[in-house]
């Protein structure tokens, strides 16, 4: 039973009412038992409901409870939109010089990008190199159209349309996006353009969600992941703290991890700068 009130704390911490709160925390033994290596406290920060995070509190939570790679729920609190919701502790740290340049870069990240609908959209966002420089690790051929009158020509269920994708320059590398398919996510692809860097692959698949994929120097090193997901509890620091500042914004997620700083959400949502038609391969090898 014990663990069922835990359960219903957490589910309550995340979607429910402070009042359902406050009553399922004056019922369980520890109103900090975890739950996936987190307490509610630390669900309910990490969700944004903060009349939830008072309640617990009241309950005897503890906002400073070392989990999930050093981000208790305190410390979680400070890179969020409240960072005054608890009272810091003498002799706790707060932010490092680097996370809170992160949680900066997070507000003008997701700003500049805005919220548009990306179902379908399949990207690779890679570090330090240029347009050009994909294009060649691609082998592909630039073509030479009108980058907004192409897409006329596209028939996103006709498999040879998988041939072509949009490449755009942005600060800190590029992006190479395909609005119909996954192949700029494909093995394939991020394998050529990641050596030397890195690459973060995209797909937000219609009957899925969205998937990522993080790739080192031609080699895979994270597959089948979820970005803009909740982070799971062997996550190390940088993955938790992305995690939350990039919460259900798989894009600027992608786009973060790979270090590139858009502008304006013109390389995700078009034209790009290029287009390109890649060569006939296998795109999982």
């Amino acid at each position: 039973m014990e663990d069922d009130e835990v359960l219903a704390l957490h589910t309550a911490a995340e979607e429910g009412s402070a009042e359902e709160v406050a009553e399922l925390a004056g019922r369980v033994a520890d109103v900090d038992a975890e739950e996936e290596g987190r307490t509610a406290l630390w669900v309910a920060v990490y969700e944004g409901n903060h009349d939830h995070a008072r309640a617990l509190v009241a309950a005897g939570a503890d906002p400073w409870r070392p989990m999930m790679s050093g981000w208790s729920p305190g410390r979680l609190s400070l890179a969020g939109p409240e960072p005054g919701l608890f009272e810091l502790p003498a002799g706790t740290d707060g932010l490092t010089e680097g996370e809170a340049a992160a949680v900066a870069e997070a507000k003008r990240l997701t700003a500049a990008l805005g919220s548009h609908y990306y179902d379908g959209v399949g990207l690779a966002c890679v570090a330090g190199i240029s347009a050009a420089e994909a294009t060649r690790r691609l082998e592909a051929t630039v073509e030479d159209v009108d980058p907004e009158e192409f897409l006329d020509r596209i028939d996103p269920f006709d498999d040879e349309s998988l041939r072509f994708v949009g490449v755009t320059d942005v600060p800190g590398g590029c992006v190479v996006t395909q609005p119909w398919g996954y192949i700029p996510q494909a093995p394939g692809a991020t394998r050529r353009l990641s050596a030397g860097t890195v690459c973060y692959g995209m797909y937000a698949n219609p009957k899925s969600g969205n998937q990522g994929s993080i790739v080192r120097d031609g080699e895979i090193v994270g597959w089948d992941l979820h970005p803009g997901g909740a982070p799971w509890e062997d996550d190390d620091a940088q993955e938790v703290l992305l995690s939350y500042l990039y919460k259900y914004n798989a894009v600027a997620y992608s786009c973060a991890y790979a270090g590139l700083r858009l502008t304006e959400a013109r390389a995700i949502t078009g034209p790009p700068d290029t287009w390109l038609r890649l060569p006939e391969r296998d795109h999982w090898n």
